[in-house]
């Protein structure tokens, strides 16, 4: 029963439209009016500028890194186990279809990368820097996604823990399905591309 109180609290936290917040609150914008409409961290960069989409980036981060430590937390009053990884899908549920943005949401990314941090630190380590090389060389920020990913299913294989192997795989499945739109832009060379400063 724990597990279904922990699963709902886990969607409603990555239901928070950090995007939506930051945009309304901070810049009088509705996010998903400009840009590519996602309440993700992408179109809040290129929608809102470098700092809310910073701010938005670690916040949708953290949605999975709170959502899979919660249970952590409760195993000192319950008894809780390893669920916890499959606790913080629903976050990126959440996040993705969220109940308080009318269940139009960001691509999976940043909460997910939040799931790998609360689980496995050094992994998270691993995957930002694949996403900011990824990024520096294409300067797709579709593409650094969904090749880090690939990256971080690779790594998990290695680490001897073959549930987090599979939900790595599994999320990795599901940014690329949210991405398809992206992949048929660089295919045909619309996709916008990042500049560094």
């Amino acid at each position: 029963m724990e597990y279904v109180i922990f699963g709902v609290i886990a969607y409603l936290i990555g239901s928070i439209p950090f995007a939506l917040v930051v945009g309304k609150i901070g810049y009088k914008i509705d996010v998903r009016e400009h840009g590519s409409g996602n309440l993700g961290a992408t179109n809040a960069f290129r929608v809102l500028g470098t700092k809310a989409g910073i701010i938005v980036t670690i916040a949708d981060i953290l949605k999975g890194t709170v959502a899979v430590i919660i249970p952590l937390l409760a195993s000192y009053f319950f008894d809780v186990d390893v669920m916890r990884l499959i606790i913080g899908i629903f976050a990126v549920l959440g996040h993705t279809y969220p109940v308080f943005a009318k269940f139009k949401g960001g691509k999976a990314v940043a909460t997910s990368g939040g799931i790998i941090l609360g689980v496995n630190p050094l992994l998270f380590l691993a995957i930002i820097i694949t996403f900011v090389l990824t990024l520096y060389l294409f300067k797709y920020v579709s593409l650094a996604s969904m090749l880090t990913g690939v990256v971080a299913t690779i790594i998990s294989f290695f680490l001897d823990d073959i549930l987090l192997c599979i939900l790595i795989a599994v999320l990795t499945i599901f940014v690329i399905y949210r991405h398809r739109d992206n992949i048929k832009r660089i295919i045909n060379k619309t996709e916008p591309k990042i500049t560094w400063m």
